[in-house]
């Protein structure tokens, strides 16, 4: 083993949790299974690295196969790290046809061309998500394998989520992948976050999402649990759990009723009119006012839904809050040039 090797090794043992570095190690099938029984997982990490490093210098393994070790751990661990999102637009003719050697094959060769001494390897995940990671190398230097680039692409969708991307190869990255797909360019879509399974399910669909409705009708199931109120005037109990009955309903119309993917930030940037009459100094201003808004939360989506229905934000939910899920974004541009201050006059820029 060279020294990059080593060095990917013993960062990646640190990495993972020795509760399942046993499990992935089984899953590499690198190591026989005389050798793995060889590594005691109660001791140290240090031990545990120093152990793994004599087998693997034992098997004679390189960086690559190391590489695969860490490529299993990433799959099988997708939320973790930043995750960026981009959407091929203007698909040719046979882009629906592609398969996934034909992918493989030229996503490699438009990189290759574009950037010398990069590693690339790439793996098909059992929810048919292609894997892509790449290691990137200057002219003089060979791929860095200790700050990888990893693509997931769902074949014949035009969704691909990025992580670890630096800004000096975003342009080749997203030339290979446009080339490679056979698409005519491609486009920041605006969602990022952590969890790569919750901006994959808010951006793809695959959790019961709205349906917004002109005629909404009450929800049966709930108004047999909304009401609550005991030893209340029956008047006021019915005005109470028609009010609660209407929140929840206008909630699951913006929001949905069943579970929702955990995005856990949205950012607005707003350029807007200051508006104060004792203060002319801000008011009379001629350029915009420019801020950003942002709302965090373990999941965003969740927290906003339980404020409109239990009363803490009013409702109907604003389209700028209803438009997250609508739109699949956590990040828009809001610009409002109106003269006096309205909410409704906020227009949300595609």
């Amino acid at each position: 083993m060279d020294d990059s090797a080593k060095r990917l090794l013993q960062r990646l043992v640190r990495r993972i949790p020795t509760q399942m570095l046993r499990d992935t190690l089984d899953k590499w099938e690198r190591l026989t299974a005389k050798q793995r029984e060889f590594v005691d997982f109660t001791q140290s990490k240090w031990t545990i690295t120093q152990e793994l490093l004599a087998v693997c210098e034992e098997r004679e393994l390189s960086v690559k196969h190391i590489a695969e070790l860490e490529m299993i751990y990433v799959i099988g661990n997708p939320n973790q790290g930043m995750w960026h999102t981009f959407q091929l637009v203007d698909a040719e003719d046979d882009a629906h046809s592609l398969e996934l050697v034909q992918f493989k094959e030229q996503f490699k060769s438009h990189l290759s061309e574009l950037k010398r001494n990069v590693a690339v390897k790439i793996k098909k995940h059992t929810d048919e998500a292609v894997w892509i990671r790449i290691a990137w190398g200057d002219t003089f230097s060979r791929p860095n394998h200790l700050k990888a680039t990893y693509v997931v692409h769902y074949l014949q969708t035009p969704f691909v989520f990025v992580s670890g991307l630096l800004s000096k190869h975003k342009p080749l990255l997203l030339q290979a992948l446009t080339l490679s797909t056979r698409h005519q360019g491609i486009k920041d879509a605006n969602l990022s976050g952590q969890k790569l399974t919750a901006i994959r399910d808010l951006l793809m669909r695959q959790y019961q999402h709205v349906f917004p409705t002109k005629y909404p009708s009450p929800l049966a199931e709930r108004n047999r649990s909304v009401s609550s109120f005991v030893h209340l005037d029956p008047h006021i109990e019915n005005e109470q759990a028609e009010a609660s009955a209407n929140r929840h309903r206008m909630a699951g119309e913006a929001f949905g009723n069943g579970m929702l993917p955990a995005l856990q930030s949205a950012v607005y940037k707003l350029e807007t009119k200051f508006r104060d009459l004792t203060n002319e100094t801000m008011t009379e201003r001629d350029k915009p006012l420019r801020c950003v808004v942002k709302f965090s939360s373990p999941n965003i989506l969740e927290s906003l839904r339980h404020c409109a229905s239990t009363g803490i934000a009013s409702t109907p939910v604003t389209p700028l809050l209803s438009s997250i899920p609508l739109k699949g974004r956590n990040y828009f541009v809001i610009t409002d040039n109106a003269p006096s201050a309205s909410s409704q006059m906020c227009q949300t820029q595609d």
